[in-house]
């Protein structure tokens, strides 16, 4: 059963061969192809490259196109920091956004003018064309309250919701206004999917009103475009207490990508049992386990998750965020093998 085949069952809620798995390998594929970490985010070649080569080597079931949260607000010219073994961030020394006066300056931009916007798409064009009949290709985009943050800096922004939510909430429009631009021209590479990133919807940032009120209308509106052009919605949040429920209710995913139980269920069990046959979920395996973690414990929390998660299909085990950028690749190995032995229905 060739991977697009295996996923395509799971996101309908059926028994594939086996579970599908893709350990999500981000920057640490850069190691495959002898790249720096900014050459890997910045080349769309050489990125391409990597995630092809470690699709293959390591028999993956689909590309997601991670490379780091800072690829958006290279549009509004925010200056970024790339260091040598870590994903490239913004440089809150000379944000776009000074003071809460500043969010005025926020208006849509021509998607065109990033150089990592443009390099983001691509990379999915060149994945769609190289494997895209194999394997599914999942875009990764930031969602509009975390590219703010990323102009702003997350805590100042936190603050600045309660001192001029309006001011903030203007700001997070005109960059969603963007992000329906760029969004479309993904699409229309052929990917099959575009994976959000919603980092605010989880509990451990902001309450539920607060998101629903923000952000809730602005990634609906991103995820009817896609459902529009065919395509489907996925959501990748890795926070505490994630939203399950007001995102559903907003953008109508097909899957979901986390790494903690949402904010109305004890544990992964009632997880499964009241979102399961709704949404297909993936996860959930702790990336940090990669590093801490012995053999056992390892091949039993992805045995653990397997057993939780895959009965009556809907499930796709992987990390519950990226899988660490320098780690060797062993335990990616082991997830995949996992999956292909303890994973077969």
């Amino acid at each position: 059963m060739k991977p697009i085949e295996r996923v395509a069952m799971a996101l309908n809620h059926q028994e594939p061969d086996r579970v599908p798995v893709y350990p999500i390998l981000s920057g640490v594929t850069r190691k495959l192809v002898d790249a720096s970490y900014e050459q890997w985010s910045t080349d769309a070649g050489v990125c391409a490259n990597a995630l092809i080569k470690a699709a293959d080597e390591f028999e993956l079931d689909c590309i997601v196109t991670l490379i780091d949260l800072s690829v958006e607000c290279d549009a509004w010219e925010q200056k970024l920091i790339f260091h040598e073994n870590d994903a490239a961030h913004p440089d809150y020394s000379q944000s776009v956004i000074g003071s809460i006066e500043e969010y005025v300056k926020i208006k849509k931009v021509d998607y065109r003018t990033s150089e990592r916007m443009m390099m983001h798409i691509d990379v999915c064009k060149k994945l769609v064309e190289a494997r895209g009949s194999e394997l599914p290709i999942v875009a990764f985009v930031f969602g509009p309250l975390g590219i703010l943050s990323m102009l702003r800096n997350q805590q100042n922004m936190y603050m600045d919701l309660y001192d001029d939510p309006d001011a903030v909430k203007n700001a997070a429009r005109e960059i969603n206004e963007t992000l329906k631009d760029y969004v479309n021209a993904i699409i229309d590479t052929g990917v099959n999917a575009v994976m959000f990133d919603t980092l605010f919807a989880s509990g451990t940032i902001m309450s539920k009103d607060m998101w629903m009120e923000m952000e809730g209308p602005l990634v609906k509106e991103l995820a009817d475009l896609v459902h529009e052009r065919g395509r489907l919605v996925m959501i990748h949040n890795c926070g505490q207490r994630i939203y399950f429920d007001a995102q559903i209710e907003m953008m109508h995913p097909q899957a979901i990508s986390f790494l903690w139980p949402p904010d109305d269920c004890a544990d992964f069990a009632e997880c499964k049992e009241k979102y399961g046959k709704e949404v297909t979920l993936i996860g959930c395996v702790p990336p940090p386990m990669v590093v801490t973690a012995t053999d056992e414990q390892w091949e039993e929390t992805c045995k653990e998750q397997i057993d939780v998660f895959a009965k009556g299909g809907g499930f796709m085990l992987a990390t519950g965020c990226e899988y660490p950028s320098n780690a060797s690749f062993d335990r990616a190995k082991s997830m995949v093998e996992i999956a292909k032995t303890y994973g077969k229905y």
